[in-house]
Formats: C-alpha cells, structure tokens, sequence
C-alpha cells in the first residue's frame, strides 16, 4: 500500500551565495486550534466522507490532507464536496501536501533520483502539482502547502542546487500568491542543508513541516537537534516514530509511537519554548483495523506528553 493511502549564470550565483531580495508577506489569517493540538494526517480521495467522519470519532479536532489522489482532479465541485464534509464534521484542515506525480521510491537507491523537486526529469510534474494543490487549497481557505523536496544536494556548489533553489522558489511564490506558507518536509537532507536552502530561496513564506520520525529513517538527524536549527522555521509537525537505518539500501523502520527512538516529550517542549501553537499531526503508516487501533494508543500516548509540556 502507498505510504499516503489512509491518511541563469548570475541567478545561479545569487542562489549559492545566498543573495537574494525578500518580497513583503502578508502573516496569512490560519484558523486557531487550541495550541499544539492532536490531528491526524489522511488520504480522502475515495469515500471522502467515511475518511472524515473517522477523523471527528476517534476523537480529533483537524486534519492534514494528503491529496496525491487529486493531481489533475482539483476541481472547484472536489473543493465543494471536501469543504462540506469539514464543516459537516467540525474539522480544521491544516495543511495539504502532493508528492507526487510518479515516479517516487522510498528509499536510498533510487530515491534520489524520484522523490521531490531535485530530480530534473519530473521537477516540472512536481511543480505543477504543487500549484494545482495550492489553488485548491485556497478554494478550501487551508494556508499551508507542504511537500518532500528531496535529497537536497548537501553540497551547494552541486550541480542539481541552483535548479533546486529555483524550484522550491517558483513554489513559495505561487503560495505567497495565494497567501499561503509553502514547507519543506524533513527527511532527506540533513537540517543544515534545510536551512541552507531556506536562507538561498530567500522567501518569507517558506517555512518547515517537521516529521519527527523522517530525520532517524533517513539516518540524517536526531529530531530534536533538527529543532535547534529549524525550530524557528517549523509551521507543522508530523508525530511518528522509527529506528535508524541499518541496511544502507533501506530506510529505517517506522514503528508505534513510543517504541522507536523519538523524544517527543523534549521536541514538544523545544517547540513549546519557541512559541510553536500548531497542530500536532500523527501519521502511522499502517493500513486498515491496525492503523486505527494504533492511532488509538498514539493519541493517547501523546496526549498525556502534551498534557505535561502544556503544565
């Protein structure tokens, strides 16, 4: 099953130096939630309403929509049907994401060549997406996109970086466009290079969605390290767990909240201490009765951390 099925020569320059103008951003008017509140990450496309409803009985106050299953299909009647269905439930999507078009593989051999805006051959695909899905997310007045970018060259003088730069640019304008914050989720590249390209793209409104178990699976970083250099950045935050990679082909596993290597009590409270008021968003890759039973026991289990990093 899909890992989101449930749920110019001086241009080039400026970019490596980092010399770049900041156009103005208007701060976007993002609905409230209580702070640090628990969602949970979903896939609608299918029965949208049973995806939806599930979200509001088990306990949960908003969402994060993966919306794969939409590339080309992001029509004005598919914005209407989603809208609906969040107000029927009295749920707050936070943020939506695409990483596709294919093709993407999950790993270390033919990962960076697939995932994200790097790779040449589909970086325009990608693009595209992420416009069609920021135009849609403003129909639905969501003001956050988010997207893996890849394995950003750790190497700035790199040949594919400039191209990188640009890409993740040409994005956050189109999101400044709709007055949205464009993020880069964590887990291919190490948090140095995360900030580098946040300092190159030079945007006001690109920030991070930090996935707390992607740092360990791609071997780049412990999480709450990544939250001393990106904390400031951190507009949305992915709650999972893992272990760190021991076969140098695959990534690391993805485990139950609470038995893989995630502090999550001192990566709240890093992120409490910074001001973070966002969602907290679990996303358990495990498919049908099992990933419900363990959404279950993660709600809990991050609920009473919350609870003590709140106090």
């Amino acid at each position: 099953m899909d890992r989101r099925t449930f749920l110019g020569t001086a241009a080039a320059a400026a970019i490596t130096t980092g010399i770049h103008p900041i156009p103005s951003f208007a701060e976007p008017d993002i609905p409230r939630l209580s702070p640090m509140a628990l969602g949970l990450l979903i896939s609608p496309y299918g029965n949208a309403e049973a995806t939806i409803k599930r979200v509001r009985d088990m306990g949960f106050s908003n969402c994060f929509l993966s919306l794969d299953g939409y590339i080309n299909k992001f029509t004005p009647e598919a914005a209407k049907q989603i809208g609906a269905l969040l107000a029927k439930y009295n749920l707050v999507a936070t943020t939506v994401e695409v990483v596709g078009p294919p093709p993407l593989e999950w790993d270390f051999q033919k990962g960076p060549s697939t995932i994200g805006l790097v790779p040449p051959k589909t970086r325009a695909a990608r693009i595209d997406a992420l416009r069609q899905v920021s135009d849609f997310a403003k129909l639905l007045g969501i003001k956050q996109v988010q997207t893996h970018c890849g394995f950003i060259p750790e190497d700035p003088a790199d040949a594919l970086y400039p191209g990188s730069v640009e890409a993740v640019r040409s994005v956050a304008q189109h999101c400044q466009e709709n007055g949205q914050y464009f993020l880069m989720e964590t887990g291919q590249e190490t948090p140095t290079t995360m900030s580098r390209m946040i300092r190159d793209v030079a945007m006001p409104n690109l920030g991070v969605g930090l996935d707390t178990a992607n740092l360990i699976l791609y071997g780049k970083a412990n999480p709450v390290d990544a939250v001393d250099i990106l904390g400031e950045h951190v507009r949305s935050v992915h709650a999972k767990d893992g272990k760190w990679p021991t076969d140098p082909s695959k990534l690391g596993e993805e485990v139950l909240i609470g038995k893989g290597l995630v502090d999550f009590k001192t990566v709240f409270t890093k992120l409490h201490k910074l001001g973070y008021t966002g969602a907290i968003t679990i996303e358990r890759e495990t498919s049908g009765p099992q990933q419900i039973e363990d959404v279950k026991n993660e709600k809990m289990y991050l609920e009473r951390i919350l609870d003590e990093v709140r106090a």
